[in-house]
């Protein structure tokens, strides 16, 4: 099974560049090995990181952390997805 952890902050003013490098050292610093990682942005400086594990729904797998409170404007939302099918 693919379990896919979805991490979503929205930046303080100004800071867009900031959170995403923040985002970024923080997945490099992960325990364990996820099949992939990726770094989103969208309007109003928020960032997106997709994680894919091999993990059962229910695992206890590595999430990023909350960043500093100066780098958002919002608490970070978190999500937990099972992939059901890949289409190209």
């Amino acid at each position: 099974m693919t379990v896919t952890l979805m991490w979503e902050a929205a930046a303080a003013e100004g800071r867009g560049p900031r959170l995403l490098e923040w985002a970024r050292e923080q997945a490099a610093d992960l325990p364990g090995t996820p099949r992939r990682r990726e770094f989103l942005t969208a309007p109003d400086d928020r960032v997106l990181v997709l994680t894919w594990w091999d993990a059962p729904y229910a695992a206890e797998l590595p999430e990023l952390p909350d960043p500093a409170p100066e780098l958002v404007r919002r608490d970070v939302h978190r999500w937990r997805f099972v992939s059901v099918s890949v289409q190209s």
